[in-house]
């Protein structure tokens, strides 16, 4: 049925409403690790890859493969991490609006064990420098979906952000806190809760949240007590159990695309581009939560987190289901 519905969708994906991604572009050095590392030891990896990663920048290389148009606002150092991304980028297609910053990017050391499960160790580089300059540069039209992370809003860079967002007119704020959620300090919270953003949580970042603002954890009661509370939306991914999604006009469970996981790398960031594109081209929420279980099923069943699926290949891996 989903896959069915998924079908018929496709066809209607296209850029009605503007999209712009802020945020980071890094490189990802990715290795198998039988077991976290204790303090004193040492362990022996096996490097799966050197990868071109980033929360914003998984997001923009989905809503590219999908066709959906965006702005991208990733800074682009001077660096060689820089460069690497910079031609990465090209290939894709994408152009960033911050380049040439001065600094280099940053890098994380990707720890995959043998369930699929990933552990990330941040070196940070220009993507967390944001400054006015910057900011300035950004011309975001009405009625924009603006996608941002929690890496950056909990960095020092994230009060600047939040005041350059409260001085924007009629966009609709994303944002995908991931593991930061924790690290913002109240008051700054209270300010980019009070903008009413989409946020997208998943399930253990639920549970960070349910206790900080002393909600349930049980689904639905955390739903509506997150609607009671921000008057916003949010989705809450549950991997193979499905993605939540609570609206003032609906709400349910949407349920997941079967996948052999292979590693979960970049999952958060692919479903946040799949949401985005679904909401981008005018479809409701749940259709939107349906493309982005597709597009992060396609994901972690692949290595790495930059393998997000083009249009017809989604066509394809649901043409028979």
């Amino acid at each position: 049925m989903n896959a069915a519905h998924l079908r018929d969708l496709l066809p209607t994906l296209t850029t009605r409403r503007p999209v712009t991604v802020v945020g980071a572009a890094v490189i990802d050095v990715i290795a198998d690790a039988w077991a976290l590392p204790w303090r004193g030891c040492d362990i022996e990896l096996k490097q799966q890859g050197v990868h071109v990663g980033g929360c914003a920048l998984n997001i923009a290389v989905a809503l590219k493969r999908l066709g959906i148009e965006a702005s991208n606002a990733l800074p682009l150092g001077q660096g060689v991490w820089a460069d690497i991304i910079r031609n990465r980028m090209a290939k894709e297609g994408l152009q960033s609006l911050i380049d040439n910053a001065e600094g280099d990017n940053g890098w994380c050391l990707a720890l995959v064990e043998p369930d699929g499960e990933r552990t990330f160790m941040s070196f940070s580089g220009v993507e967390n420098q944001w400054n006015s300059d910057w900011l300035a540069q950004l011309s975001i039209p009405r009625q924009s979906l603006l996608s941002l992370s929690g890496y950056q809003l909990a960095a020092p860079c994230g009060e600047r952000l939040v005041c350059w967002l409260e001085g924007l007119d009629d966009v609709t704020p994303f944002i995908d806190f991931g593991p930061r959620i924790g690290d913002i300090p109240e008051a700054l919270m209270s300010r980019i809760m009070a903008l009413r953003p989409l946020v997208s949580l998943n399930r253990q970042e639920a549970e960070i949240a349910a206790e900080r603002f002393e909600l349930s954890t049980e689904m639905t009661a955390f739903g509506a007590a997150w609607l009671a509370r921000f008057s916003a939306p949010v989705v809450v991914r549950h991997d193979k159990d499905g993605a939540w999604f609570f609206s003032q006009h609906a709400a349910g469970c949407v349920p997941a695309f079967p996948v052999e996981v292979v590693d979960t790398i970049g999952a958060g960031d692919s479903h946040a581009g799949g949401v985005l594109a679904g909401l981008s081209s005018g479809w409701s929420l749940a259709d939107a939560v349906l493309l982005g279980n597709a597009v992060a099923s396609w994901v972690v069943g692949h290595r790495g987190g930059d393998c997000a699926p083009l249009r017809e290949e989604l066509l394809l891996a649901h043409k028979n289901v």
